[in-house]
């Protein structure tokens, strides 16, 4: 049986939208991800109410408009293919997203305090990290962390995982509000690369909690699958050898400050001393030149 915090592909959309979280949805109060699906020509409509938001190519390109000003995104064929440009909506904002071929975009939302103004990034300005070393190597987009890019509340980054390869690890926490942690609700949105001839790829994700606040998740993901994170430990996630792994973070939480700060499983922390000494997977970087390298983050 499924948790109750993993919504399968193709069960938690409607309309253009595969993927619909929202707080009401999630039972919680700030992050939220629609996952918008155009075929070519379409455009959307949309209002971000109390939300801030990040559009975010998935696959394909878009023109985004909004406040009399359109911003053209030249996105990317896949997840796959490096970081992507974007743009935010600022809360209480009416905008469009239209798409001559079609695509899948992001829109990564949280409830935003203030407005600030629609903005484009390019893929170029996205800061490009490799963390860990051996099989816990992965590849991380920070497009929206807080060191990255100006926000009101949200965090978004994306991380790609080679085949065979544990990210997300060792399991860390961020669901207080302390000198070491902050309480974030998180979403994990994933895409798995195709095996030969189609063959569908897969992974597995895991969180778990503390005595004081159990939970329990366990799950098969695969393309399309949503896994929420309202509190607890939570990694590794695990790609199937021979399968690369993609996932995008959303972020946000009720506190003054708008930071990612983590402890890890205590039991597990070790982990990251043993990558001193050990070589990044040399099948990173994908699609990008010359990323900066990092030993730290989840």
């Amino acid at each position: 049986m499924n948790s109750e915090y993993y919504i399968a592909a193709g069960t938690g959309g409607h309309g253009d939208f595969d993927v619909v979280v929202t707080p009401t949805s999630a039972g919680w109060t700030e992050s939220s991800l629609w996952i918008l699906n155009l075929t070519a020509g379409r455009s959307a409509e949309l209002l971000s109410e109390r939300d801030e938001i990040l559009i975010v190519p998935l696959a394909g390109s878009a023109a985004v408009t909004s406040d009399g000003t359109t911003f053209e995104l030249r996105g990317r064929r896949s997840v796959f293919d490096g970081p992507t440009d974007f743009v935010y909506v600022g809360k209480g904002s009416s905008y469009s997203v239209s798409s001559v071929d079609g695509g899948r975009f992001a829109l990564c939302g949280a409830r935003a305090a203030s407005k600030l103004p629609f903005r484009y990034v390019s893929a170029a300005e996205v800061s490009v990290e490799l963390r860990g070393a051996g099989n816990c190597s992965r590849q991380v987009h920070n497009f929206g962390t807080a060191d990255a890019f100006d926000a009101d509340s949200i965090l978004a980054c994306e991380v790609i995982t080679p085949g065979g390869n544990w990210s997300s690890y060792p399991g860390h926490k961020h669901d207080e509000n302390t000198a070491e942690e902050s309480a974030l609700e998180e979403i994990y949105y994933f895409e798995i690369a195709e095996g030969p001839s189609g063959s569908r790829g897969f992974g597995y994700h895991r969180v778990y909690g503390t005595k004081d606040r159990p939970i329990e998740v366990l799950e098969e993901v695969r393309t399309g699958d949503v896994v929420l994170v309202p509190h607890g430990y939570h990694g590794p996630s695990v790609a199937a050898p021979g399968y690369d792994m993609y996932y995008l973070n959303v972020m946000a939480g009720a506190g003054a400050v708008r930071a990612w700060n983590i402890v890890d499983d205590p039991e597990h922390s070790w982990i990251r001393g043993t990558w001193a000494d050990r070589a990044v997977d040399n099948r990173l970087p994908l699609s990008i030149p010359t990323p900066r390298t990092a030993s730290e983050g989840a």
